[in-house]
């Protein structure tokens, strides 16, 4: 479980940015937005809002490239980030980025650092608190020589060959995690921290992200139940009886392999294989919906907009509640009507229990209920005078600006907390 996530100079963020899951004092909706490890209060939820271009993606993609900088390491030294610091500021692009994350795995609270600039890891350490904090290891990085060197805590039982090996896979470009992704060694606490970026931190899901094909294979695998879609998809009014896949055989169309080769960089034993069968499979979906009595199949494609979308969201919510996973999500609300985005919603908060959702949104329908949301739980990301992004929650605010008997909705659209559009007024005057 994610418990605080810090990023600094990325993007439109310049100074250091917290984004935290730790709750505040109080205990409204607390059974359900609130779940209990280590001592510790950790939400379930975290809703950003704020205008456009203010910022709001740039947190999601600034935890998503975290992960990627972990799972993802580079395989040639002269390999750059594709990042950018805050261009709007003549020092900062000179200067380094930086990330922290704090979270729970396996019942160990972790601490994992790293400074980076487009070329190289700069600085690396990762600790953990069990039951008092100790470095697991620190990692220095010589950028004259592109030579990294790593020391582990005195916890840390490993011999020289070890941290030869691990130096020697950690290229300068490479986390001290992503280098040992690529050795025959063992370290559990590594292990351990590497599963958690890779099991319960998910990839960033964008608004247009298509995920039906990945919900698909995951049903006809049977990683996920397909009741269990169909119960959330009945729940949401959408009068679908049943899911119908088909799997296909077919041949190879002209001019894929050279895509799959080209484009898609497929493995040369996977493509092999592909090009020695000439055969590829592919998998039809239909909706079977019943109208009085009668069933009738409808391609997805021929689906509507919405109905797509929430297919998607009907498989992300059974894998939060089957697993313990944390899924970033920009714009949770496109494609979905007011009430089926508050419905998706509760329905994770009611059924959840050790998963979490970082979203991006623009629905203030939900602001309007204080018996739906808590404060701790609402974000806003708003840009200064400088032009970079300032991230804070309404439990920011004293009860000179939020009362118990506000209505968040009207002081969150009058202004007073920031992250709204600051429009002119209609009127153009067009050349001719």
């Amino acid at each position: 479980m994610i418990i605080n996530f810090n990023v600094e100079n990325y993007g439109s963020i310049k100074s250091k940015q917290t984004l935290s899951f730790e709750a505040d004092k109080i205990t409204h909706l607390e059974d359900y937005y609130v779940f209990k490890i280590n001592g510790l209060r950790l939400l379930k939820v975290a809703l950003i809002y704020g205008a456009n271009a203010s910022g709001k993606t740039t947190v999601l993609k600034a935890l998503d490239f975290l992960r990627k900088l972990v799972l993802e390491p580079k395989e040639k030294k002269t390999d750059e980030f594709n990042f950018e610091p805050f261009l709007f500021d003549k020092n900062t692009p000179k200067q380094h980025t930086r990330f922290s994350i704090e979270f729970i795995q396996n019942e160990i609270k972790y601490l994992y650092e790293i400074e980076l600039c487009k070329k190289a890891i700069v600085k690396e350490i990762l600790k953990d608190f069990n039951p008092n904090k100790a470095i697991v290891f620190e990692r220095t990085t010589d950028l004259e020589n592109q030579y990294t060197e790593i020391k582990f805590g005195s916890k840390i039982k490993t011999d020289n060959t070890f941290r030869k090996t691990l130096e020697a896979n950690t290229l300068w470009n490479n986390t001290v995690l992503g280098g040992y992704l690529k050795t025959n060694i063992e370290l559990d606490k590594l292990k351990s921290v590497i599963e958690w970026f890779s099991t319960y931190l998910q990839p960033l899901i964008y608004a247009k992200s298509e995920l039906d094909e990945y919900i698909t294979s995951l049903i006809n695998k049977e990683k996920i139940n397909k009741k269990d879609i169909l119960k959330i998809l009945n729940k949401a009014d959408l009068s679908i009886s049943d899911i119908i896949i088909k799997e296909k055989e077919e041949d190879i169309p002209e001019g894929l392999i050279d895509f799959m080769d080209k484009a898609l960089k497929i493995p040369y034993d996977e493509l092999s294989e592909i090009i020695n069968i000439r055969k590829i499979n592919t998998i039809n979906l239909n909706f079977e919906h019943t109208v009085k009595n009668n069933k009738f199949q409808l391609p997805f494609e021929l689906e509507s907009q919405g109905t797509k979308r929430y297919f998607s969201f009907a498989g992300i919510l059974s894998l939060l509640l089957k697993d313990s996973v944390a899924f970033p999500i920009d714009e949770l609300e496109s494609s979905l009507h007011p009430d089926l985005y508050i419905h998706f919603l509760l329905m994770f908060l009611v059924n959840s229990k050790n998963s979490q959702i970082i979203a991006t949104t623009h629905n203030r329908e939900i602001l309007n209920d204080k018996d739906l949301i808590r404060d701790d739980v609402i974000w806003i990301t708003n840009k200064t005078e400088d032009d970079d992004t300032e991230l804070y929650s309404f439990a920011d605010f004293d009860s000179s600006v939020i009362r118990n008997t506000t209505n968040r909705y009207n002081v969150y659209k009058s202004g007073k907390l920031g992250g709204i559009p600051h429009l002119s007024d209609f009127y153009l005057e067009i050349g001719k």
